[in-house]
């Protein structure tokens, strides 16, 4: 197993989704969202915080990424 999750950025999370494949983020409603494919995931709204660790996990599922994914 790889090193374990930290929080990150919402930018830090945008420019990782990029480099997986994702395009966007695009406007659509109260959030914005970008899409892989037929995957659509919707993004957090921007706050002065980090995004944490819980709610990565549940970004990463939503997305179909596992964690190994995200940590290469």
């Amino acid at each position: 197993m790889g090193k374990p999750l930290r929080p990150v950025s919402r930018r830090e999370l945008i420019q990782k989704l990029r480099t997986l494949g994702f395009e966007g983020p695009f406007v659509g409603g109260r959030h914005e969202f970008m899409v892989r494919g037929r995957v659509k995931l919707v993004l957090p709204n921007p706050h002065r915080k980090d995004i944490g660790v819980d709610l990565l996990k549940r970004l990463l599922k939503q997305a179909g990424l596992t964690e190994e994914e995200w940590q290469d």
